[in-house]
């Protein structure tokens, strides 16, 4: 029996199996932490790993978005435009203090968007004139219509084009602020753990900015300016000022009216901030009921349209094809019966 036990100890297939188990064990006993007990830690660090890459790509976008402003609005404009603003005096005669407000509530700054914007206030108008005029008297548009009317139309289409320029500045301006006006909450509640954590109203602005950009890149944008402004200004006050006029926003600038407060009183911020999160998460949250009441009237008109004739159908339906068949049927019957 032992001679037996001994051979199968010997035996080389008995050798491989002990060796494979005990290299399957060592393999398991490697890999059950990474499989087991610590799926927090790798759960937190796939967070932490997501969250890098996406303040990485936001950074970038940042960047990208900066780059091609610059380029855009403050890199070098045509010598012709700036000699045609200049010769004319357009900025006295079309120009003034809501013009520069509204292109700083668009993100424009600077004297080269303002130019760009006065000599398209001068040149559309002969640009649409052209046009309109050239559909209504070369392609013989509004043929029924009196000479009139037709001159009208031109003068219409001229008026247009003068005005178009104002037109696209509101309609930017109003997204710019949308995308500020929803992303606000959030960033004051930022900046108001980095105060309380011990930041600096600075370090506070240049945290937030990294942070916010995900949600609205103009926010992100204005924070950073603001956060340049108090580097060099000599007022303080005026870097505060200077936001709450850019952004338009009755929240942003009760927020700059508590930082230039604290500023000049020294009473503490993290206090402020906190009631003023409060407002502007109760204004959100007051703004989404408005919305969601004003539902129902507008859904009156497509319920009408739409889905009441389709339920109609539906119900209705079956009936009418109940009493076409009994029809059907008893008309078959009279002719058999004649």
């Amino acid at each position: 029996m032992f001679e037996n036990f001994m051979e199968q100890i010997v035996d080389p297939i008995t050798i491989l199996s002990v060796l494979v188990a005990v290299a399957v064990f060592a393999t398991m006993f490697t890999l059950m932490p990474s499989m087991g007990g610590s799926a927090t830690k790798q759960r937190m660090k796939s967070v932490a790993l997501e969250r890098d890459a996406l303040r990485a790509q936001q950074r970038a976008r940042l960047a990208m978005e900066s780059d091609k402003r610059r380029r855009g609005l403050r890199g070098e404009e045509s010598a012709g435009i700036k000699s045609v603003v200049e010769r004319l005096d357009l900025r006295r005669a079309l120009a003034d203090e809501s013009t520069m407000a509204k292109l700083k509530m668009a993100g424009f700054r600077g004297q080269n968007p303002l130019n760009t914007f006065l000599f398209f206030r001068l040149v559309l108008p002969f640009v649409f004139l052209a046009l309109a005029s050239a559909y209504i008297f070369l392609l013989n548009g509004m043929p029924d219509q009196p000479f009139f009317i037709r001159i009208f139309v031109v003068v219409l289409g001229a008026y247009a084009g003068f005005y178009a320029p104002v037109l696209y500045l509101s309609n930017a301006a109003s997204k710019r602020r949308k995308s500020i006006e929803r992303a606000f909450p959030d960033a004051l509640d930022l900046m108001l753990i980095c105060v309380e954590s011990g930041m600096s109203v600075e370090a506070a602005f240049k945290r937030v900015s990294e942070e916010i950009g995900v949600q609205s890149v103009e926010l992100a944008e204005e924070f950073v300016l603001t956060n340049a402004e108090l580097s060099f200004l000599q007022e303080r006050r005026q870097a505060y000022e200077n936001l709450a006029s850019r952004t338009g926003l009755e929240a942003v600038k009760s927020v700059s009216q508590a930082l230039i407060q604290a500023e000049r009183y020294g009473t503490p911020v993290a206090q402020a901030l906190r009631v003023l999160s409060a407002d502007s998460r109760e204004m959100r949250m007051n703004a989404a009921e408005k919305k969601a009441a004003a539902l129902p009237p507008k859904l009156t008109v497509p319920m009408i349209l739409f889905f009441l004739p389709v339920l109609f159908i539906v119900i209705l339906g079956p009936a009418g094809i109940t009493l076409s068949e009994r029809d059907v049927f008893g008309q078959a019957a009279n002719s058999s019966g004649n």
